[in-house]
């Protein structure tokens, strides 16, 4: 039972236990027992080519400027950054530009009511690919018509029966994960040596985008107040002058102490809403009438709508088994390859060969 609650987790946020010999299934490396990993972060503007804040409701991050759009949304509680080393690659195979939205606070409502806010009333053809949450809010995007130039859908790792089951137990997950971290390298450690992420690369420039650097006590949250109350009761003794010196040199130490990085989203707060992100899904899905691709880790993910239509021919599916919940970046060439074999070529594309 305890293993089956953890693989229904699975298809909202967390990933597999890692594989045997490895954490980077994408790119193969296997670390010999004395290699020490390197967790440095890297840059997105090592994978994008610009970033862009719209109205301060959400973040763009681009490449390319020709071809049809590659629109690219995450899943819940992940960024746009955890397709950076997607985008790196299929920009490398197609002619195509890519925009990776950033979803801040998941407000997708006001993200993707109104594409033409990003194109105005010629949009050019574009392809939603989403990740979990992503996947259900592109589902849902194109089933309502919002892109009328939309060109294909690929879902990636969500599906409606096992999304259902998991969400009575997503709070116990969500519980069970580290509450803080002493650095961001300690975060992408964790995110790989825990599986979430099996592709050492991705991780060290996605998991930038999963927590934020705090500067407050972690395990005591009364140190701080502590400290103030200290300060005050010295203003009665010194100088002004020679209390701000002071003030500065214990904050500098304060800060250096006590800096963590937590989370960036609250997902727990974002309960009321996980019913209608996914419910109805599978129906929608299958009722959407461009080409459909839909990508698992693994087969055992689809349900009895999925799996009916599947065999009738509605939309083709691959399933990647080495890979976790985050498969677009475990895996960024071989999703590239099946998105390529999909839909190119196509006019603009200049699609080469995949096999």
């Amino acid at each position: 039972a305890d293993s089956m609650e953890k693989q229904l987790h699975l298809n909202l946020l967390a990933s597999r236990p890692p594989m045997a010999g490895g954490f980077q299934s994408g790119s193969k490396m296997k670390m010999g027992p004395g290699r020490k990993r390197d967790f440095t972060p890297l840059l997105w503007s090592q994978y994008f080519e610009t970033i862009e804040d719209v109205e301060n409701i959400f973040r763009l991050y681009c490449s390319g400027s020709s071809g049809p759009v590659l629109l690219l949304l995450h899943g819940g509680g992940h960024s746009a950054l955890s397709w950076a080393v997607f985008t790196a690659v299929i920009c490398s195979r197609i002619n195509c530009r890519v925009v990776a939205m950033d979803l801040r606070a998941h407000v997708f409502s006001t993200s993707l009511n109104n594409p033409n806010a990003l194109y105005g009333e010629n949009p050019p053809e574009i392809m939603m690919i989403g990740h979990s949450m992503g996947g259900a809010i592109a589902v849902h995007t194109a089933s309502a018509n919002l892109v009328p130039s939309l060109l294909g859908l690929c879902v990636i790792d969500v599906v409606e029966g096992t999304a259902m089951d998991a969400l009575n137990s997503m709070q116990n997950f969500l519980r069970s994960r580290p509450k803080t971290f002493k650095s961001l390298e300690n975060a992408i450690e964790w995110s790989v040596k825990s599986g979430q992420i099996r592709n050492i690369e991705s991780a060290r420039v996605s998991m930038g985008g999963q927590v934020k650097k705090c500067e407050e006590s972690a395990s005591n949250p009364s140190v701080s107040n502590s400290i103030g109350e200290g300060i005050i009761e010295e203003e009665e003794e010194e100088g002004a002058e020679e209390l701000n010196k002071k003030r500065m040199k214990e904050d500098d130490q304060e800060v250096k102490k006590e800096s963590f990085y937590t989370w960036r989203v609250e997902l727990s707060k974002t309960e009321k809403y996980w019913d209608g992100w996914f419910r109805g899904l599978s129906a929608l899905f299958l009722s959407c009438s461009v080409p459909k691709l839909l990508l698992l880790a693994g087969v055992d993910r689809l349900d009895k709508d999925l799996t009916i239509g599947q065999m009738q021919g509605k939309f083709q599916m691959q399933v990647l088994p080495q890979c976790g919940h985050a498969v677009h970046e475990d895996a960024p060439e071989k999703v590239s390859v099946y998105l390529v074999k999909l839909w190119g070529p196509k006019p603009g594309f200049n699609c080469p060969s995949v096999d």
